[in-house]
């Protein structure tokens, strides 16, 4: 696989959540941050999107989506002029309804897809995106957000054997199609190894770190991956991504342990040894240094998968969905 599927096939998503917003008149409401990555789609009329980040408000009209980092304070909002007032009676009626009806609706009508994913060490891909990337309604991506959320709704207004899996995978078609896009925008990527994903040179040394994890790599085999000298390399690699060619491959290496070790089929050991480390107790010291505790404490930690079942079936947004409204 190439380094962008790579990553994606790590984290995977694990909370899965919809929403619906049908407004009318005057509104301004502010949200407070997320966790995950949130898709939104304009489904009818226009509104606008602030965030703390945001020099100036943007505006969205139907057809448009965007994709709302993890972590960011939002306003949405039907003019930028208005008071903003808390969002919280419209959470509490999307999680009552899965879709909140204000001022009679009919005007403004957005659905929202939110997915955290099951390792909190998915920064790898929230620091390489800024807080938010707009899809316009003319680009192919857009077609395919609004495509795929109407999936979404369906997967969870009548959901059946494989839901969650259609679910995951609607995820990951989403992410992929809006990073392709963002791909494109060289001159406007954030420093880290997505930005580095761009880089004609760079790129293939990636490539190889993520093709063969285990291998005893030096900065002079990158280097001649790339196509450039030794010091060229090591200073263009740090300068896109960060960090070191060596912290990148360690930094991946437990990327690959940890998801093996939620996967709970091979021992400590075995992980140890087929990522290239001579002992398990190295791999360990590694791994602990990276990811903040031991192998054996990192999979103790994990939570039960049952709970992502729950989140897709369970949930008084999944559970109300029957009554949505088709989105077309």
């Amino acid at each position: 696989m190439d380094p962008l599927s790579d990553i994606l096939s790590l984290l995977q998503p694990r909370s899965q959540f919809y929403a619906g917003l049908d407004a009318a008149g005057d509104w301004s409401f502010t949200f407070p941050p997320h966790e995950g990555i949130k898709f939104t789609a304009v489904m009818r009329g226009s509104c606008w999107v602030m965030t703390d980040e945001l020099d100036e408000p943007v505006r969205f009209d139907a057809g448009d989506c965007f994709l709302l980092n993890s972590g960011r304070h939002v306003v949405l909002t039907s003019d930028p002029a208005l008071p903003v007032q808390s969002g919280e009676d419209i959470l509490e009626a999307i999680s009552r309804d899965g879709v909140a009806l204000h001022n009679g609706g009919g005007e403004v009508f957005l659905i929202s897809g939110r997915f955290t994913f099951a390792d909190s060490h998915a920064a790898i891909l929230f620091d390489a995106l800024p807080p938010i990337i707009h899809i316009p309604k003319a680009s192919s991506q857009a077609d395919v957000l609004r495509w795929s959320l109407d999936q979404w709704a369906g997967e969870l207004r009548n959901p059946q054997p494989g839901a969650m899996l259609v679910c995951t995978h609607l995820a990951h078609l989403m992410l992929v199609q809006v990073l392709r896009l963002f791909l494109k925008s060289f001159s406007e990527l954030p420093k880290g190894w997505f930005l580095a994903l761009a880089d004609r040179q760079i790129s293939p040394a990636i490539g190889a770190m993520h093709a063969e994890p285990s291998r005893n790599w030096t900065l002079e085999e990158l280097a001649r991956v790339a196509g450039i000298s030794r010091t060229v390399f090591a200073q263009r690699f740090k300068a896109l991504v960060g960090s070191t060619a060596m912290d990148y491959l360690a930094r991946w290496r437990m990327l690959v342990a940890a998801s093996r070790l939620r996967s709970g089929r091979e021992t400590v050991a075995a992980i140890a040894f087929s990522l290239g480390y001579e002992s398990e107790s190295s791999f360990s010291t590694a791994f602990k240094r990276i990811m903040s505790s031991s192998p054996t404490q990192y999979r103790r930690q994990l939570p039960d998968v049952s709970a992502n079942r729950t989140n897709l079936r369970g949930s008084p947004a999944a559970r109300c969905l029957s009554g949505v409204r088709p989105l077309h």
